[in-house]
């Protein structure tokens, strides 16, 4: 997760997450990805039913719960061990989570425990009941997958209609208080939309935009051919940190966000070092060593609805153990061969991530990604567009 506005915009600094001694417990939530001992935020994909039938769903998730889902007590349970465990976020996801009639519930639980709870859903389904229940439960965030305007959104989501359900239910967020966002992921389809993405954000008010890079996996994986070139992807990335710099100027300080291709960190701080804004490139370079780029299996982890546990929520085919044998937080300390290298991964990525000069601040970026491409789960990520020359050992690199 790259925040455009927060390193390029300077809208953070290093201090910041200095001051609370970068300890997961202590930091603001907008401070997470900085910390220093990594306790894992945690995706559960609490359901498998969902109303829609996105294209590029990961989770292969369908009208109907899986058979084996967890119990509300076994939700309980989960939460009782990430709460003791210090996981500092847990985001409820599916499927659908509000298909989850009691997932409202489990959210109020983990908030009784300390816990961040936050709600990844596609909106169709938030009311202004529901909006009001959530805002009582103390949910600290929630964001809603939009994947286009109108007809494109719609196409993408399966379903005539989501786009305005959509909506709507970004408004009940808003008329009951709660921060909401919008989870954007971008393919050649929908590309003709990003800018009309930015003018719906000040249209609405809507405060946080995270745009997602595809990952082939799950139905993704169908659609392989929808990704961005290197080229594309590149122009992209400059697209959405020019229109964040024009609202911050503008006075319309939106937190925004890219994720699931940490080539974006390195490429802002090379962008900023090519407009001669050195100081700033050294702080950011600086914010980006404290992220460490990807943190599959370590900073972050998932929960699939029957309790198997992934390194994160794209690994589905990686399971790493299942909390009705053993507790979350006991296969996370005790880390098989698996996540033990996901935790050292320096020492087993592949190609030229090898003697890359970013490989500490992007950490061999999406694994899933570069699975896909020829099974080698250390092979290179293909959306790195990095060039050669670009991410070469140079004498004097500031970094």
């Amino acid at each position: 997760m790259i925040g455009i506005s927060k390193l390029y915009m300077g809208t953070v600094e290093p201090s910041d997450a200095l001051r609370y001694g970068r300890k997961s417990g202590k930091l603001p939530s907008h401070l997470l990805q900085f910390s220093e001992d990594k306790k894992p935020v945690i995706v559960w994909n609490c359901t498998k039913a969902c109303n829609l039938r996105c294209v590029h769903c990961y989770a292969h998730a369908d009208g109907s719960p899986a058979e084996n889902e967890l119990s509300f007590d076994e939700g309980r349970g989960l939460i009782d061990d990430l709460a003791a465990f210090g996981s500092p976020v847990i985001l409820f996801s599916g499927g659908e989570p509000l298909c989850r009639k009691d997932m409202p519930e489990l959210a109020e639980y983990a908030v009784s425990k300390g816990m961040r709870a936050v709600l990844s859903t596609n909106g169709t389904l938030i009311d202004d009941r529901m909006a009001l229940r959530l805002k009582k439960i103390g949910l600290s965030y929630v964001g809603v997958s939009l994947d286009g305007l109108r007809d494109i959104n719609d196409k993408f989501r399966g379903v005539e209609g989501a786009f305005d359900k959509a909506i709507n239910g970004i408004r009940a967020c808003q008329r009951a208080g709660i921060k909401v966002g919008l989870r954007y992921t971008i393919t050649k389809h929908n590309l003709p939309d990003l800018s009309g993405i930015f003018d719906l954000v000040e249209k609405e008010n809507i405060p946080r935009v995270c745009f997602y890079h595809l990952v082939y996996t799950g139905r993704g994986k169908d659609i392989i051919e929808a990704d961005l070139t290197h080229e594309a992807s590149r122009k992209v990335v400059d697209e959405i940190i020019t229109r964040t710099e024009d609202m911050h100027k503008r006075g319309l300080e939106k937190e925004i966000l890219t994720v699931d291709n940490h080539s974006d960190g390195p490429y802002l701080y090379l962008r900023l070092l090519r407009e001669g804004k050195t100081e700033r490139a050294a702080k950011v370079m600086e914010l980006l060593k404290m992220n460490g780029g990807n943190s599959t299996g370590n900073g972050f982890g998932c929960v699939s609805w029957d309790g198997t546990v992934y390194p994160d929520q794209f690994w589905r085919h990686h399971p790493v153990g299942n909390i009705r044998e053993k507790p979350f937080s006991q296969i996370w300390s005790n880390p098989g061969e698996l996540l033990g290298q996901l935790r050292d991964k320096p020492a087993h990525v592949t190609g030229r991530c090898v003697d890359c000069r970013f490989l500490d601040v992007c950490g061999g970026n999406l694994r899933a990604r570069g699975e896909s491409v020829d099974g080698d789960p250390w092979g290179v990520d293909p959306a790195c567009y990095l060039s050669n020359a670009e991410i070469r050992p140079v004498d004097g690199d500031r970094n």
